[in-house]
C-alpha cells in the first residue's frame, strides 16, 4: 500500500515515491515530516527526493514514452476511463485521505471534488480520440498537405497544496489522454493524496499491460522540483503554484527550451452594481470567497461595489461571514477547514495587521482557536486601490471591498492588478454585462455566480496569472505537438 496502515495510530504513517510502478523511498533515506494543519502536529512522513529518485523517475517515463506514444487512441480512451472507475470506487478513502492532507471537510470534499474529478479524467479520455486539425488537401499544385497531432514526451508536473487531488487529475489526464508520460511531485505539505492516485493509476496501468514507467510520483521540496524541471529528459514543465514558483520555472526551462504550463496566482475582481440582487450576490459572493478557506486563485476576494449600494452590501456580507464556520473536518455544517500550513496561516495574519489606517474589519480578522490554522471568515472595507491587501494575494478567508462611482472606474479597479486569471460581474442589465465581459483583463468572466467549472471550458489566465489552459480541448492541446505532413503526388 501507499500509506501504511498496518502502524498503531502513535506512530508517523509512512508515504513513499511511486517510481515505475514500484513504491520506493527516497535513495538517500531522507524524509519529510507531513503536518496535520487541524492540529499543526505532524502525522506522516514522505521521501525528500534527490537527484537519483529524478533520475529514476526520469529514465522510468522516458522508456514507457517509447511504447505508450504509439498506442492508439482508444488504448488511451479505455487507460483514463479505467482510471475514473477506479477513483470513484475508492472515492471514500480518496476523500479520507484527501481530508487529513488537507483539514477539508470530509462532506464538501465528497461532494464537491470527487464527482467533477470523475468527469474531468472520462472528459480526456473522449479527448483521446478526438484530435482536430487542417484537413489533408492541396495547398500547392502536385503536393498534398497534413497535419500529424503528436504526444510531446515526458511530462514533469508540479502540483499545488490547495487541491492536491484535483490538479493533479488536472494534470495527469490531459497528459496521458495525448500519448505523454508523467512525472508528478505533489506539494511537501500535501504528498498523501497524490501518492494514493499514483497506486490506483499503477493499478489500471497494470491491468491494461501497458509501461510501467507510464506514471510516477516523486515526493519532495522545492529543491525536489527545480531538478524536475532542470532535468534533460522532459520536454513540458508544467505548474500550479505561485507566480515566484511560476517564473523560476520559466526561468529554468528556458535554459533547454522546454515548453512551459504556468497556472498561477489570482485576484478576482466582483464587480457589484447597482442594479444586482444584493441578497444573491452575498450569497453567491461568500461561497466562493470562503470556500476551501479562500485557498483558491479564482477565489471572490476581491470586492467593488456601486457607491449607492456599498453599505447595504457591505453589512450583509458581514453577517453571511459571521455566519460562515470553520471547524474540524468532521464537525457537522462546517463550511471550510484550516488553512494549509504555519507559513500561510502567518500570511493571511500578517496582511491583517499590516492595514491601513483607513481601514475596517468588518468581520472576523482572527485565529480561530490554539490548535490548528484556523482563519475566521473575514470582511475587509474602505480599502484603496493601492493597498497591499488588494494588489497582492492573500489566499485566505478574507474578502476586501471597494467602492465604484461608475463603470469605467469598476474597469479601472478591476483590471488594476497584476494578476488576471479569473472574475465576475453581478448585474441585470444584459449589455452592460457584455461590455464588462469584453473589457475585464481575465481569463474567465462569469455573470452573476463565481466559481463553477465545467470540464468543457478552459481554465487560465494572463499576465502574471500564468500562460497555458487547463481543462477543455485547449488544454487537451497543450500536451500536444503539431506537425506538417507534406507528399508529392509524382511518386
Amino acid at each position: 500500500m501507499a500509506i501504511d496502515e498496518e502502524r498503531s495510530v502513535s506512530e508517523l504513517r509512512v508515504l513513499r515515491n511511486y517510481i515505475n510502478g514500484e513504491f520506493t523511498d527516497a535513495a538517500d533515506g531522507r524524509t519529510i515530516e507531513v503536518v496535520d494543519p487541524t492540529t499543526g502536529e505532524p502525522y506522516a512522513t514522505s521521501p525528500l527526493s534527490g537527484q537519483a529518485d529524478v533520475d529514476a523517475a526520469m529514465a522510468a517515463a522516458a522508456e514507457a514514452f517509447e511504447t505508450y506514444r504509439d498506442t492508439i487512441p482508444a488504448v488511451r480512451q479505455r487507460l483514463l476511463l479505467k482510471i475514473a472507475d477506479a477513483v470513484e470506487a475508492r472515492a471514500d478513502e480518496l476523500v479520507a485521505v484527501e481530508s487529513r492532507n488537507t483539514g477539508k471537510p470530509l462532506a464538501l470534499t465528497a461532494a464537491e471534488e470527487i464527482p467533477p474529478m470523475v468527469d474531468q479524467i472520462r472528459f480526456f479520455a473522449g479527448a483521446a480520440r478526438h484530435l482536430e486539425g487542417l484537413s489533408a488537401g492541396e495547398y500547392m499544385e502536385g503536393l498534398t498537405s497534413f497535419v500529424r497531432r503528436e504526444p510531446i514526451g515526458v511530462c514533469a508536473q508540479v502540483a499545488p497544496w490547495n487541491y492536491p487531488m484535483m490538479m493533479a487529475v488536472w494534470k495527469f489526464a490531459p497528459a496521458l489522454a495525448a500519448g505523454n508520460s508523467v512525472v508528478i511531485k505533489p506539494s511537501d505539505t500535501t504528498p498523501a493524496s497524490t501518492v494514493l492516485l499514483g497506486e490506483i493509476i499503477g493499478g489500471a496501468i497494470a491491468e491494461l499491460g501497458l509501461p510501467k514507467g507510464l506514471f510516477n510520483v516523486i515526493c519532495g521540496d522545492r529543491d525536489t522540483g527545480r531538478l524536475m524541471v532542470e532535468h534533460h529528459t522532459p520536454a513540458m514543465a508544467s505548474i500550479t503554484g505561485s507566480v515566484r514558483a511560476g517564473m523560476q520555472v520559466a526561468e529554468s526551462a528556458a535554459k533547454d527550451l522546454k515548453r512551459v504550463h504556468l497556472e498561477l496566482g489570482g485576484k478576482a475582481p466582483v464587480v457589484v452594481f447597482e442594479d444586482a440582487d444584493i441578497a444573491s450576490a452575498v450569497e453567491g459572493i461568500a461561497g466562493a470567497g470562503y470556500f476551501n478557506a479562500g485557498q483558491d486563485c479564482t477565489a471572490a476576494t476581491r470586492v467593488l461595489v456601486h457607491e449607492s449600494v456599498h453599505d447595504e452590501f457591505v453589512a450583509a456580507l458581514a453577517k453571511a461571514a459571521a455566519d460562515t464556520k470553520t471547524g474540524l473536518p468532521d464537525e457537522e455544517g462546517v463550511d471550510y477547514g484550516p488553512l494549509n500550513n504555519k507559513n500561510q496561516l502567518a500570511q493571511v495574519a500578517g496582511f491583517i495587521e499590516r492595514l491601513p489606517s483607513h481601514a475596517k474589519v468588518e468581520a472576523g480578522g482572527h485565529r480561530v482557536g490554539e490548535k490548528g490554522y484556523f482563519w475566521a471568515a473575514t470582511v475587509v472595507s474602505g480599502l484603496k486601490q493601492d493597498d497591499e491587501i488588494i494588489q497582492k494575494e492573500v489566499f485566505g478567508p478574507v474578502i476586501t471591498v471597494q467602492k465604484f462611482s461608475d463603470e469605467e472606474q469598476a474597469v479601472s479597479y478591476a483590471n488594476g492588478v497584476e494578476y488576471a486569471l479569473a472574475s465576475s460581474v453581478w448585474t441585470k442589465d444584459h449589455a452592460r454585462a457584455m461590455r464588462m465581459s469584453r473589457r475585464l483583463d481575465f481569463g474567465c468572466v462569469w455573470i452573476n455566480t463565481h466559481i463553477p467549472l465545467v470540464a468543457e471550458m478552459p481554465h487560465g489566465g494572463y499576465k502574471k496569472s500564468g500562460y497555458g489552459k487547463d481543462l477543455s480541448a485547449y488544454g487537451f492541446d497543450d500536451y500536444t505537438r503539431i506537425k506538417h505532413v507534406m507528399t508529392s503526388l509524382e511518386g
